[in-house]
């Protein structure tokens, strides 16, 4: 036999006794090994995977629901705005889930989607709830398989998102400029590099009638003063946004889009209702000032028409009542054809925030992300979940690298302020 010969007979020896050392030394101390094997947690495989209950829960303008499945996994999601009077809702779709694999994310909305044409499955009520169980589903997938959510979405394009905070400084309270410059200074010294303001106001003294929403002169005038004392208070290289909630008719928001160029805003949002997205395009095309809309529209379909004849400058989904995460990446992916960015609306808890922080990471037109100065005075968002991470610094939220969403629901906590006389997650 020859030298090499007998030199990969010796290796091939050497190679069998070291990969057997471990469990021969196991085996001379009893059964140690084998039951260490036995008592691991074992997962029967994600294919095995199945719904076998949905429970929900509402607080405020909130429904948050939890999916949960044959194994040790569960999955958190929220729905904002049309969820009022649902619970029955939420029932009708865990029937149709029951059984189903949770990780067929998309086939379960269609499923759903389709099989409600009739059941008002274009939007409102239908679709907020449905959004709040499609994103509890990205919650399960990502636990099931170990990864955020994110990467389920293909992956991330920052690690970083920006938010501007909305001051929340309502004009019921008939504000003066005075406090719109004490609220921009507020938001600044928290560290906000982006606010927002509200401009209508029902109860404005200045106002000819109720019911006609056109401004008068000094309406138009209390606006202009409002946001140029807030931009005068932070400089020019804060952005300012400014949302008119579609209260106003066309006329008007000509005269404010007009009226606000010199102020530089980052945009003005719904200046007319949404239900005429060839009145955004007017207004677009008469003034210098950006037009965003999008949170009063549902799934992708409802952005279309806007972005097909160019009526917005920015789109601003509300990912908690407009399909979800997925439809939320569709439609920034649609908005992304026609150079326009994504900037999605966001009044839900820190649950629906770091949810569509998810999506605002995977998609590359993502602008800015709204974010609620009540998660800094109501101790309530604090309380009913859980994260042990910074929520935000200096206008960023760093993206959850845990799996799934990062971040889960405290079941008791929110009992505390459920709605009375509705079910809590039964």
């Amino acid at each position: 036999m020859d030298n090499n010969a007998s030199r990969r007979s010796f290796l091939g020896k050497a190679a069998i006794a070291s990969a057997m050392a471990p469990f021969i030394s196991l085996s001379s101390f009893g059964n140690g090994y084998e039951k260490s094997i036995h008592n691991t947690e074992k997962r029967s495989p994600p294919s095995d995977l199945q719904i076998t209950r949905i429970g929900c829960g509402y607080i405020k303008g909130s429904l948050m629901v939890k999916v949960f499945t044959n194994q040790d996994i569960y999955g958190c999601g929220e729905g904002v705005d049309a969820v009022a009077g649902t619970y029955y809702l939420v029932k009708n779709f865990e029937a149709r889930l029951k059984g189903r694999n949770p990780l067929d994310v998309h086939r379960l909305f269609e499923d759903i989607r389709k099989g409600g044409f009739f059941q008002g499955a274009q939007a409102g009520m239908y679709i907020a709830v449905m959004s709040a169980i499609e994103t509890a589903l990205w919650d399960i997938a990502g636990k099931a398989l170990g990864v955020p959510v994110y990467r389920l979405l293909g992956g991330k394009f920052r690690d970083k998102i920006r938010v501007y905070c909305d001051t929340a400084l309502y004009q019921r309270s008939l504000p003066k400029p005075s406090d719109f410059a004490d609220a921009a200074l507020k938001s600044k010294k928290m560290g906000f590099n982006a606010m927002k303001f509200d401009l209508d106001q029902a109860n404005d003294p200045a106002k000819y009638d109720k019911y006609n929403w056109t401004a008068s002169p000094r309406e138009l005038q209390r606006m202009y003063d409002q946001i140029a004392a807030a931009r005068e208070a932070v400089g020019p290289d804060t952005d300012i946004l400014v949302d008119m909630h579609g209260r106003y008719d066309a006329v008007t928001g000509h005269a404010v889009a007009k009226r606000l160029e010199p102020l530089n805003l980052l945009w003005l949002e719904e200046p007319t209702p949404a239900e005429n997205v060839e009145a955004y395009k007017s207004i677009r095309d008469s003034s210098s000032t950006p037009i965003a809309a999008g949170e009063n529209q549902y799934l992708a379909y409802g952005f279309r028409r806007m972005l097909e004849i160019g009526a917005v400058d920015i789109v601003m989904p509300d990912l908690q009542k407009a399909g979800g995460l997925g439809e939320g990446q569709r439609i920034a992916n649609l908005a992304n054809l026609y150079y326009t960015p994504f900037a999605p609306h966001m009044v839900a808890s820190f649950l629906g925030c770091m949810a569509a922080c998810h999506v605002c990471a995977s998609v590359p037109n993502f602008l800015i992300l709204e974010w609620q100065s009540y998660f800094h005075t109501d101790p309530m968002f604090k309380e009913i979940v859980t994260y042990d991470g910074e929520w935000v610094k200096d206008s960023f939220i760093t993206l959850s690298e845990k799996p799934g969403i990062g971040v889960d629901l405290n079941i008791e906590a929110m009992r505390k302020y459920a709605i009375p006389d509705v079910p809590y997650f039964v």
